[in-house]
């Protein structure tokens, strides 16, 4: 009798604590949530930032855009404000956010001054034998729409943003594509100004 009392009695504690995990167990988060909650303020609830230090994550690769988020939470791209923001989201996550951002409709720009005939054009489509910079067009296609899995989509990218990343592999601090780091270190000043200015415009 007593071995009865008490197995049901740890049958009993054995629910009540099975009860307790499940309700502590925090339901799963969708995509549309963690956006809103946090990646909207910086790069807008569609994906197209209006603060163009920010890329716009809008029409993206999926592919890329997952690569980088990860990327930011092992610190192989390091940036502080990003690292924190990933820290708390696990690759199903992450895969769902690439997804959500990658179905916006990217919102297009136009160039200040970087149009046809241009040096930023000449840059992106021709590049610059003297100093061996190779075309843009080679890897990021001639219309800037990247190819998936490989190479991500420039087209319509905020200048800003697009001159900060080119300075970043020139000088270092950011290291997660040698390729690029390589490229970048053979441009001047003038020419990443200028094909960051074309690119925005670029469709």
């Amino acid at each position: 009798m007593q071995f009865r009392h008490l197995a049901w009695v740890m049958s009993s504690v054995m629910l009540v604590v099975s009860a307790e995990a499940l309700a502590e167990t925090p339901a799963k988060r969708t995509a549309e949530q963690i956006v809103n909650t946090v990646c909207a303020a910086c790069h807008a609830p569609d994906g197209n930032s209006a603060i163009t230090l920010n890329p716009k994550l809008a029409g993206q690769h999926p592919e890329y855009l997952e690569k980088q988020l990860a990327e930011f939470k092992s610190s192989k791209r390091a940036n502080a404000v990003m690292s924190g923001m990933v820290a708390g989201l696990n690759d199903e996550e992450m895969k769902d956010l690439a997804t959500y951002f990658a179905d916006k409709k990217l919102t297009l720009g136009q160039a200040k001054t970087n149009g046809a005939g241009s040096l930023g054009e000449k840059i992106y489509r021709a590049g610059n034998a003297t100093s061996s910079v190779p075309a843009c067009a080679a890897c990021h296609g001639p219309n800037g729409a990247g190819l998936p899995k490989q190479f991500p989509r420039l087209s319509g990218q905020h200048a800003d943003y697009t001159l900060a990343q080119l300075k970043a592999f020139r000088t270092g601090e950011r290291t997660n594509a040698p390729m690029m780091m390589d490229i970048a270190a053979k441009m001047s000043d003038a020419e990443m100004t200028a094909v960051a200015d074309y690119i925005q415009g670029l469709r």
